[in-house]
């Protein structure tokens, strides 16, 4: 085990407990490659109720959004967090609000998936996440400066999935039927000319994976997880 001195402690700003739970057990299983067999980082988590960013996303109030995404950051700086990430695409949409006001750094979830993008030389990416996500502009604006294209799937299709998100993945249910209509719309994305899919959702590596998907995926939940732990023992001599 390295020093654990020189390695930095993660904050984890949690919303659902589904993607917090995934991202924080990737971090600890992940960092063993780096620091040796059962090692990881120092690692604090706080989320408020899930239900509480969902009235804020209803209403598109981001402000209230990022009221609770930087009262988890205080909670977490008290408990000696060096950094911050938050497993969750959607509510990134506050992400402006938040490190203008923000205790400590944070890392967007987006700019791992768009290095990865960039380093397996993927063109035009496919995206899905729920529909809040997938109809706002956090990940185009960046695929856009990257110089990325990208595509949603059509209006019905963003709305059946955010439902199948919502009432189902972040309440860990994972029904055959709603896999399939996962794959078929990312063969869609692929008939449309798509050469990776961005699964902006932290839920839908639970369900969607290379091995079972008509496209290469990029994986937002892993991608975070391994910045944070690239972050995290970035000052190890």
């Amino acid at each position: 085990m390295k020093d654990p001195k020189q390695i930095k402690h993660i904050g984890i700003v949690g919303c659902s407990a589904e993607g917090a739970a995934l991202c924080y057990k990737t971090i600890c299983t992940e960092s063993g490659k780096y620091l040796g067999e059962h090692a990881h980082p120092e690692i604090s988590m706080h989320t408020h109720s899930l239900a509480r960013y969902v009235e804020y996303l209803d209403s598109s109030d981001f402000q209230g959004i990022s009221d609770l995404m930087l009262s988890s950051a205080d909670k977490l700086k008290s408990q000696g967090a060096d950094f911050l990430i938050c497993p969750d695409n959607t509510i990134h949409q506050a992400y402006e609000y938040v490190v203008e006001r923000s205790p400590l750094p944070w890392l967007h979830i987006s700019d791992g998936v768009i290095a990865a993008a960039i380093s397996k030389g993927y063109k035009k990416l496919g995206l899905l996440g729920t529909h809040w996500l997938v109809e706002s502009d956090v990940y185009p604006a960046k695929l856009s400066d990257a110089h990325l294209s990208w595509l949603r799937p059509p209006q019905e299709t963003i709305t059946r999935i955010g439902y199948l998100i919502m009432n189902e993945l972040v309440n860990g249910i994972y029904r055959v039927e709603s896999v399939k209509y996962f794959q078929d719309t990312i063969r869609s994305l692929k008939e449309a000319g798509c050469d990776a899919v961005i699964l902006g959702c932290t839920e839908i590596p639970l369900i969607i994976n290379d091995s079972n998907s008509a496209l290469p995926t990029l994986n937002s939940t892993h991608l975070l997880a391994q910045a944070a732990i690239f972050k995290a023992i970035s000052t190890l001599k």
